[in-house]
């Protein structure tokens, strides 16, 4: 059931050292490609990266990335430039698109007996170059995360925190 993917879902930053089978990778892939998106635009593609070469590089792009280190996988989510969203004036829906996209690969995860961590990529350009010259997407993508993926290391507490506050919700006007 999907609430109790939700319910589940946590950040998993250690991982077992095991492979992720090629078919959970791709049901990853399926899942977070039914994400919807403004004007059907569907703006993803994705790099995956199982090279431990290349895993090893990809963890220099942030401070943040650390739980690249022992992560068997991890999903890249690019964006690719939407010239009709940017004529029309609503290339900016990217992130909304691609946030959606994200969660969908996350409570696959889930699903999927997988841990995994989303890791968010700013826009700046020498994040973007980091990542660039590590895998090579052209210049008219941009990344958007890195998600670092695998079987949740022995000891790890999957136990997820009830996040529900009632003092945060509102109906009908604020206050």
């Amino acid at each position: 059931m999907l609430i109790e993917a939700i319910a589940k879902r946590k950040s998993i930053r250690k991982f077992a050292d095991k492979k992720v089978e090629p078919e959970k990778v791709e049901s990853l892939l399926r899942a977070a490609m039914r994400a919807p998106s403004a004007m059907n635009g569907q703006p993803w593609e994705f790099i995956v990266v199982d090279d431990p070469v290349i895993l090893q590089k990809l963890k220099t792009f942030s401070p943040y990335a650390a739980p690249l280190k022992s992560a068997p996988l991890a999903v890249v989510i690019l964006e690719r430039e939407m010239l009709r969203r940017k004529a029309l004036g609503i290339s900016h829906m990217g992130a909304h698109d691609l946030g959606a996209c994200t969660e969908n690969l996350l409570l696959q995860a889930v699903e999927e007996g997988l841990g995994a961590v989303w890791m968010g990529v700013m826009k700046d350009e020498g994040m973007q170059q980091k990542l660039r010259s590590i895998l090579n997407f052209p210049k008219k993508r941009s990344a958007f995360a890195v998600i670092a993926v695998g079987y949740p290391a022995e000891g790890v507490d999957m136990t997820a925190e009830d996040r529900f506050d009632p003092e945060r919700i509102h109906y009908n006007c604020y206050g």
